[in-house]
């Protein structure tokens, strides 16, 4: 097997054209184990060289709220207020303990991606 380590952009397509020949084969097979090399290489480099920050909390809240067709309503009768559910969702209060807990369990969000700390919204300036 002539496996190498990924150090540059032309490696790491090399080893994705070498991975899409292999795609498919066998596992535990010659090529079935070249290819879980390769994957894990090819994971490793693109996490170091294009890492992907995790999502703002709030725009967790509202993803999950889009795909599951849930409305702010649904958010308030989850946290038990309307004004608290359109405060969270301006980034005008921050999330509770309480809040992330009912949001993990009733609606299956995970918990690490909802205490992520965040910064609030500025208060808007009420014009004369």
């Amino acid at each position: 097997m002539d496996i190498q380590p990924i150090r540059t952009a032309d490696d790491h397509a090399k080893a994705l054209r070498a991975i899409e020949a292999l795609w498919g084969a066998e596992s535990g097979t010659p090529d079935g184990d070249k290819l879980d090399i390769l994957i894990t290489l090819v994971d490793r480099y693109e996490d170091e060289h294009f890492p992907i920050e995790a999502a703002h909390p709030i725009d967790v809240i509202k993803t999950h709220m889009d795909m599951t067709g849930r409305k702010q309503a649904d958010l308030a009768a989850l946290i038990g207020s309307a004004s608290r559910a359109s405060e969270i969702l301006n980034r005008r209060r921050y999330l509770t303990i309480d809040m992330v807990h009912k949001l993990h369990k009733e609606w299956g969000i995970p918990a690490d991606c909802l205490v992520l700390p965040y910064e609030l919204e500025p208060p808007q300036r009420r014009r004369a």
